[in-house]
């Protein structure tokens, strides 16, 4: 029979998706997950067997976790369909606004993965939970956009699926821009801004 595990894994892979989607997978070091995730080193690798396994499985909680978070924003029923698109873009946010409380930018480690193509390449895996994760993304704002266009607080005139891209597009400028230290007023300006482009 086997040791009991030591730690909690969802700790480990939680620890290791805010090392990774701020550092990246490159400038991420060992030492930096483990210390982290309060864990040794060969606990870490009896666990996950190596780093690039353990970004896998962080990617996958990851895009799972916050594909579990959106789907409940998009999908709020006391919101109308503008709404919901808004505070879409408030939940990316407060995640700004904390990071920069530990002097950094959340940073989005679906985002950075896709910037560092070289990453993707190393095991298939990551290539398609990104593809899975951004159909799912652009599904659930497809959906958001329908039912703002039926409720009248969305133009008819737009195409579910190409608002969906706009926004996903707004996602990626409000990170980047977060990484160049705007403020959270500035990312709310620049999100509704984009937002009106679908307005009645």
């Amino acid at each position: 029979m086997g040791r009991p595990r030591m730690f909690d894994e969802k700790s480990v892979l939680d620890a290791a998706v805010s090392e990774f989607r701020v550092h990246g997978f490159t400038d991420t070091s060992t030492e930096q997950l483990c210390e982290a995730a309060g864990v040794r080193r060969s606990t870490l690798y009896n666990t996950f067997t190596s780093k690039d396994e353990l970004f896998v499985r962080a990617l996958q909680h990851y895009l799972e976790t916050t594909s579990a978070a959106q789907r409940e924003v998009l999908g709020d029923e006391s919101l109308n369909g503008i709404e919901r698109l808004h505070a879409y873009f408030d939940l990316m946010i407060e995640e700004e606004v904390c990071a920069a409380e530990d002097g950094h930018a959340a940073g989005c480690m679906a985002i950075g993965t896709r910037m560092t193509p070289d990453v993707a390449r190393r095991d298939d895996r990551i290539r398609r939970l990104l593809d899975q994760g951004l159909n799912n993304q652009l599904s659930a704002l497809s959906l958001a956009v329908r039912q703002g266009q039926a409720d009248g607080s969305i133009s008819k005139n737009v195409a579910p699926e190409n608002a969906a891209q706009l926004i996903v597009s707004l996602v990626a400028g409000l990170r980047v821009m977060a990484q160049a230290g705007r403020s959270p007023g500035d990312l709310r300006s620049m999100t509704s801004l984009g937002l009106t482009a679908l307005l009645p």
